[in-house]
């Protein structure tokens, strides 16, 4: 009998539409995996509810007490998906040998989390879950995704392509990440630094069952934003470099105007002043910008907060 304990750690918000039949499948696949030992019979499935204001809470105190191998922690606020998945990971960490985690959608396919454990079985640390297409997805989505995973790799960050946070990770590697002690969370560009073996497996990524995307555009653009700028530095560079270009343009246009003005050539209008002054105007804001949203990260950082708040744990 397997003694290789696992934790399927799932983090909710407003889930109270899904969380009766994701819970039921997740504890058929986990009753199969017990069955077949392939992991340990005290294996847990652990639900964070992330300050929902819907009952997903009550629902997660009800499956704890129907079911053995159910377990929830209560976080005292929204504190968004990153630091409640993180919270879970660090929960489970205590107690089992690996951790998958995923969405409490199940768009992702749990059917290859076995597969994912005799990754691991054969030395990978980390394995993810990487989808093979992008199907269910609009053209908007599709696209603007392929759009943020090259810019990542353009600007050095390692990242996994058509990964999200739907991974299996052992205790050592979730003991090294919750050594990273940034309160700007893009777990999908920290794992990767952890630098343990890491494997990956393929699935097609399902329709969402019920409910709304809890990442609509606003939250999908903070979270680019976020992931971009906490593990790149190359925004600032490129706002360094356009104000070398702007300051060689002036030179270059200061340059004309003196010759204009001892040939005698008298030199025209003020719409091209106009332009010009809206032009760099505009760079100039759009720098200021970046520069502050990393003196914003800042601000945040050196103050060091607590990044949640467990107000209970049902942990059998």
């Amino acid at each position: 009998m397997s003694k290789d304990r696992l934790f399927i750690v799932v983090p909710c918000y407003n889930e109270q539409q899904v969380l009766s039949t994701t819970d039921e499948r997740l504890r058929n696949l986990l009753r199969i995996m017990v069955d077949e030992n392939f992991v340990a019979p005290d294996s847990r499935i652990l639900y964070v509810n992330d300050g929902s204001t819907d009952n997903t809470w009550s629902i997660i105190e009800r499956l704890t007490t129907e079911h053995e191998c159910v377990c929830g922690l209560k976080l005292a606020a929204n504190v968004g998906h990153q630091c409640a998945l993180l919270a879970g990971l660090e929960q489970a960490a205590k107690v089992a040998d690996i951790t998958v985690s995923i969405d409490a959608d199940l768009q992702d396919d749990i059917n290859v989390i076995p597969e994912m454990v005799a990754k691991w079985r054969n030395g990978a640390d980390i394995v993810y879950g990487v989808r093979r297409r992008r199907d269910t997805d609009s053209w908007f989505k599709r696209n603007t995704a392929l759009t943020f995973y090259r810019l990542m790799q353009h600007l050095g960050v390692r990242s996994v392509y058509n990964h999200a946070d739907f991974r299996l990770m052992s205790r050592r590697a979730v003991e090294q990440l919750c050594r990273f002690r940034e309160r700007n969370l893009f777990l999908r560009g920290m794992v990767p630094l952890v630098g343990y073996k890491s494997d990956t497996v393929t699935y097609d990524r399902s329709a969402r069952m019920a409910g709304e995307s809890k990442y609509p555009l606003g939250k999908m653009l903070n979270f680019a934003a976020d992931g971009i700028t906490s593990f790149s530095i190359k925004p600032v560079r490129l706002v360094l470099w356009l104000g070398v270009i702007f300051t060689f343009v002036a030179l270059v246009i200061l340059a004309y105007v003196l010759i204009a003005y001892f040939t005698g050539r008298t030199v025209s209008g003020w719409a091209s002043l106009m332009l010009s002054i809206w032009f760099v105007g505009g760079f100039v804001l759009i720098g200021l910008g970046i520069v502050g949203e990393y003196i914003g990260k800042i601000y945040i950082e050196v103050k060091d907060r607590p990044r949640y708040n467990v107000e209970q744990a049902i942990i059998k």
